[in-house]
């Protein structure tokens, strides 16, 4: 098994390393532009208004509550028919990603401003800001400190929900054990190799983000 698995990685590694390429990109820009929805979405949750509070919680409830193989499927065939012009299978994909993501991240951002202390507004109302630039001077500078772990842990996650990507012909790493079943009618070995690129992204990533939540929280209590 292992002279075989070490066959695979000398003649595919390419596929595989491509593959890898695929995975950290998807991650990167999903974690990325979901953070930006989700920051919108948690403040429109958090605004008085009640149409936006039950909007946004409508939102986050069916993209929370709902499989999302199926959120990827969905956009998969709705966006190529209702958008008047083209678009990639893997910008289709990269959407539902988004939307998906920027779910769970509303809900972290939320919590993470809700964490601040009341007082901080009201001071900051005292010295004449307005709620928008409370929000953006005062409240939302630390609320950034609670929100930044829970934001690095959505990139491991994103990166190993991205596998099932690969059932619509996104090139990531599980695509690439795609690539290669095909060609060498061969499973276990690709897929060891691939179990073994995803330890090596989410593994060190997940002990990083442990180290520095650990430095944060001794500087709070400094």
């Amino acid at each position: 098994m292992i002279e075989s698995i070490v066959k695979i990685w000398a003649k595919y590694d390419y596929v595989f390393l491509n593959g890898l390429w695929g995975t950290l990109w998807l991650a990167f820009v999903t974690v990325l532009f979901g953070t930006i929805l989700g920051t919108l979405v948690a403040l429109l949750r958090l605004s008085r208004c009640k149409v936006f509070q039950a909007l946004t919680g409508a939102y986050i409830e069916v993209l929370r509550g709902t499989p999302i193989l199926l959120q990827l499927y969905f956009f998969w065939l709705l966006l190529p028919k209702v958008l008047p012009f083209k678009v990639s299978d893997t910008a289709c994909i990269i959407v539902a990603l988004v939307i998906n993501s920027s779910s769970y991240v509303a809900e972290v951002i939320r919590a993470g401003i809700q964490a601040v202390d009341k007082g901080q507004m009201e001071a900051a109302k005292s010295l004449g800001l307005s709620n928008k630039n409370a929000m953006r001077y005062v409240i939302l500078p630390q609320a950034v400190k609670n929100i930044l772990p829970a934001i690095a842990n959505e990139f491991v996650v994103i990166i190993k929900e991205s596998a099932i990507t690969y059932t619509i012909g996104v090139q990531d790493i599980m695509g690439a054990v795609n690539n290669i079943r095909g060609a060498t009618f061969l499973i276990m070995e690709p897929l060891l190799v691939a179990t073994a690129l995803y330890f090596c992204l989410c593994f060190p990533t997940s002990k990083i983000i442990a180290y520095f939540e650990r430095r944060m929280s001794r500087g709070d209590r400094r």
